[in-house]
């Protein structure tokens, strides 16, 4: 890859920085999509111990791109996206992806239709692992930051997509504990 062709991807990228998501951070600052993305990620390389029969450094990989279609769209929560909304998103990101090195085009490509197909257990490790860094956030942020629906959200979210996971499940639970014990204690 040329350097002007790198460089012009992490402008791109870069976008995520000063996209706003619906969290925030324990300090009230309003958390940013490359945060997410970053923390997913971390979750990712510190479960690799936990899913040896996984490609982690491709869940890695997936965790770090998976949202790179929010730079064209912003972040839209996920209890207010559409099916029109994701057709938006996905028709941007794939036109950009296209526009891309060949060699970085089908990389990205391959790893986002993984990802939409939801068949193998890498796909599945990311899909949770994004899901439950929102519940972890969540959690983190200031009960008065949430709005009226996630105290039910909260409670109810992402069990079914852990559910291929003994290991993710407990983690779930664990979640499950943080929120319950920070609803009674505020």
């Amino acid at each position: 890859m040329h350097a002007r062709e790198f460089l012009e991807i992490l402008h791109i990228a870069e976008r995520l920085k000063d996209t706003p998501r619906h969290c925030t951070t324990s300090n009230r600052r309003t958390e940013s999509v490359a945060e997410h993305c970053w923390r997913v990620s971390l979750m990712a390389m510190l479960l690799r111990p936990d899913f040896p029969d996984a490609d982690m450094d491709k869940v890695i990989r997936m965790s770090l791109i998976h949202d790179l279609g929010e730079c064209f769209t912003g972040d839209i929560p996920t209890f207010l996206k559409t099916d029109a909304d994701r057709q938006t998103e996905d028709s941007l990101l794939r036109q950009w992806v296209r526009t891309l090195p060949p060699e970085t085009a089908e990389e990205l490509s391959a790893l986002y239709d993984e990802l939409d197909a939801q068949r193998t257990l890498e796909a599945k490790i990311c899909k949770a692992l994004d899901k439950l860094e929102a519940l972890i956030q969540h959690n983190e942020s200031p009960l008065d930051t949430w709005s009226e629906n996630e105290f039910a959200l909260n409670r109810t979210y992402a069990f079914d997509t852990v559910s291929f996971s003994g290991q993710l499940t407990a983690l779930r639970e664990e979640i499950l504990a943080d929120t319950l014990k920070k609803i009674n204690d505020e």
